[in-house]
């Protein structure tokens, strides 16, 4: 009987083993979903500073040069 206790501790143990295991690979199926999200989300973000980038730099072009101050010399 001790030996059907050990191999029943064992097996319970294993069971437990492969519940954590599930859930285990739920999360990272999950967080992997999260990760390609989010890279997503940034390389959209990026694309929309760099375009935001051109256009001011493009309406910095047109500016007319300040004229140049003068320092009075008193």
């Amino acid at each position: 009987m001790a030996n059907q206790n050990h191999i029943d501790q064992i097996a319970e143990r294993v069971e437990r083993l492969l519940v954590r295991y599930g859930e285990l690979q739920r999360t990272n199926v999950l967080l992997t979903q999260q990760v390609e999200t989010l890279t997503q989300e940034r390389d959209s973000l990026k694309s929309r500073l760099n375009a935001a980038r051109s256009r001011v730099d493009a309406l910095l072009e047109r500016l007319p040069d300040a004229p140049a101050v003068q320092k009075d010399p008193s």
